[in-house]
């Protein structure tokens, strides 16, 4: 088996960063009147701004795919263009569509060459598992590098009109035209935008992160469905897709919107996630004090306190100074974020030779966890 290295990394955010107060012109009024939800998300999740792939105008100016062959293109110069790349391997949350995959349509942007390409689907984890993929295939020797993404382009799935047609139903049934807050909730929290890393079989670059090693878990075993889209959540935890409703409801039921169910989310986020966390660092046998930089992707300040005291109940404690984050200022980028953390941390001339960097990403679609540690050589 090869070492890996991580020898480049690149993010893209489209346009301008979006203020509090400029998001709600920017996606939509829902049923032209101001949200009450907007700033008690807003409060708890402590977000200042984020970025659409959307204009000033409400027009779209890049799709998922796009947005994601920018960042690749970031990565590559001279001495490494599009034309070197072995495997493409793409996460994402919010596809552009159903088929084809999210990376063939990156691949027919890039116009690039012949070579294999992967799409985990998913949500936030789907980034780190187009990591574990690019991973395995150069540890193993498959290919000699790799290009692995996480984006998001959830602007187009939060903006009015998605959520206009359900609001006019609700009123021709003389009925209150109000969301639920799990259809309003992540509507204050998701942002776009995408990050990539070059996987190489040796430690090239300026400075190279070696991935010592990966790990994934999943509890969908023990617990139903948190957050959604493209179906309905029945009063007895089953999800029923949108294929077994009748066309006609899909828009009047926002079918398509992603949708947090929020009591679920807090009962079992943190404690599942320290559980995971403590499982694979005690298999690998590192010790929470040889951590230097803890990268945690969180979608709310909220959550902040919370995970810090979980971690010291559960005996893994790991001191403020050694936390990283960028939230407040990119907002929630789903299966980007922990690639655009990693950049930032990269480029802030912080880390020195032989310092650990731990990844952990959860996903509350239904509590998966996925965790990666580095070693900067």
């Amino acid at each position: 088996m090869k070492e890996v290295y991580i020898t480049k990394i690149a993010k893209f955010l489209p346009n301008k960063p979006v203020s509090n107060d400029e998001m709600e012109s920017r996606l939509g009024l829902i049923n032209n009147k101001p949200s009450k939800a907007r700033r008690i998300v807003l409060r708890n999740n402590q977000i200042k701004t984020r970025y659409y792939a959307i204009d000033e105008q409400g027009k779209t100016t890049h799709n998922n795919a796009q947005l994601t062959k920018e960042a690749i293109e970031l990565l590559c110069n001279d001495d490494f263009k599009t034309t070197d790349i072995e495997l493409l391997s793409c996460g994402t949350s919010s596809p552009d569509q159903i088929l084809p995959s999210h990376a063939a349509m990156v691949h027919g942007f890039l116009k690039n060459r012949n070579m294999e390409i992967n799409s985990p689907s998913g949500a936030c984890c789907s980034g780190m598992n187009a990591l574990k993929y690019g991973f395995m295939s150069v540890k193993a020797g498959l290919s000699s590098n790799a290009v692995c993404t996480g984006s998001e382009r959830t602007s187009s799935w939060m903006k009015s009109d998605i959520f206009n047609t359900e609001v006019a139903h609700l009123k021709e049934l003389e009925k209150q035209p109000i969301l639920a807050f799990q259809k309003e909730f992540l509507r204050w929290m998701l942002s776009d935008g995408s990050g990539a890393v070059l996987l190489e079989a040796q430690p090239n670059g300026n400075r190279p992160l070696r991935v010592e090693w990966m790990e994934g878990y999943s509890y969908a075993h023990e617990i139903d469905a948190c957050m959604f889209a493209g179906g309905d959540k029945l009063e007895n935890g089953f999800l029923k897709p949108w294929s077994e409703y009748p066309s006609n409801v899909w828009g009047e039921m926002s079918l398509f919107a992603m949708k947090q169910d929020t009591r679920l989310l807090g009962k079992n986020i943190l404690v599942k996630g320290v559980e995971s966390l403590k499982a694979s660092i005690d298999k690998h046998g590192v010790k929470p004090e040889d951590i230097n930089y803890y990268l945690p992707h969180i979608s709310s300040y909220y959550f902040k306190e919370g995970l810090y005291k979980e971690m010291e109940e559960q005996g893994v404690h790991i001191p403020w100074e050694n936390w990283f984050m960028n939230l407040h200022k990119v907002g929630n980028v789903g299966s980007a974020s922990i690639y655009i953390m990693l950049e930032e941390l990269v480029n802030s001339g912080k880390l020195k030779k032989g310092d650990t960097i731990l990844l952990s990403v959860p996903e509350s679609a239904r509590f998966s966890y996925t965790y990666s540690l580095l070693t900067v050589c």
